[in-house]
């Protein structure tokens, strides 16, 4: 409360300086929002590499799991797969949407505003709601149980409609000039779209992806149920295993490995981290090739 008023009281303040002509309130604010964004950043992560870092041992890169070293190696392993089945699954559908939308359908048409409809709805559903969805149909009623296989479905569902409207604003953002030029020149529309067109928006393309890589890491309510809560190493598609957010989940509410749960964010934060900087160098020598 009583920072509250101190901000609040801040802020006059500011506004007072600025209408007096003594201060830029629109600099000052911009400066402090930036301040306010990064410095969030920065305090989070800090405190989680702060907390965690003390609890990290080799015990933890373990192959199996045990009550006395909770080895998060299963989990790290579990991400990856669920990583790539989810985004070899859901990229190739989502991108093909993206364009079928921006390059082949009518403007105005009712398909097309169905598709962007159900696009944005299902953008906002909770993950829990997908994690309840991916338990009735896949687990009980597909028959697969808590298997990787039904959490790679159940969160490729989830993060389609990121990559469709990614890839939409992507596609959209080259210019209608390239293409012009392709066709002028006697290309087909098929080949400016995957020589031309493809090529310019893979930059943005693949920041899509990226997103909704981030969220398929640091999901947990999805995975809850349909992937399962198993320590094992999975041994096939139809195990059930943790990935390593859902692995920081449950030892933190077991409250037995407090320490080794932030250990555990440390390292998902260094995954994370790992992820952005290889799509980042794969936009660069992407846009490199194209420029």
């Amino acid at each position: 409360m009583i920072v509250a008023i101190i901000v609040i009281l801040l802020i006059l303040l500011l506004i007072y300086l600025g209408k007096s002509g003594k201060l830029n309130i629109y600099k000052v604010m911009t400066r402090f929002s930036v301040f306010i964004t990064f410095g969030s950043l920065f305090l989070i992560v800090g405190y989680v590499i702060i907390k965690g870092l003390p609890h990290l041992k080799l015990s933890m890169f373990s192959l199996n799991y045990t009550s006395e070293n909770v080895s998060m190696l299963p989990s790290i392993i579990t991400t990856l797969i669920v990583v790539a089945l989810s985004i070899l699954i859901a990229a190739p559908i989502g991108i093909f949407t993206a364009i079928y939308l921006v390059e082949y359908s009518k403007k105005n048409s009712k398909i097309v505003e169905v598709i962007r409809l159900a696009t944005e709805t299902l953008q906002g559903i909770p993950s829990i709601v997908y994690g309840l969805f991916g338990m009735l149909f896949f687990v009980l009623r597909m028959g697969l149980k808590y298997s990787i296989l039904s959490g790679v479905f159940t969160i490729s569902i989830m993060i389609l409609p990121l990559i469709i409207r990614s890839t939409e604003e992507a596609l959209k953002s080259v210019s209608d000039n390239i293409r012009q030029a392709s066709f002028a020149l006697g290309a087909g529309k098929l080949r400016t779209i995957f020589r031309i067109v493809i090529p310019v928006a893979v930059p943005g393309i693949i920041s899509g992806i990226v997103l909704a890589t981030g969220r398929i890491v640091g999901e947990t309510a999805c995975l809850i149920y349909t992937l399962g809560t198993a320590t094992s190493l999975p041994t096939s598609l139809n195990s059930s295993s943790r990935t390593l957010a859902l692995h920081m989940y449950m030892l933190s509410t077991e409250g037995m490995h407090v320490g080794e749960a932030y250990a555990t964010g440390t390292v998902l934060l260094l995954l994370v981290l790992l992820i952005n900087y290889i799509s980042n160098k794969l936009a660069s020598k992407f846009a490199e090739v194209k420029s």
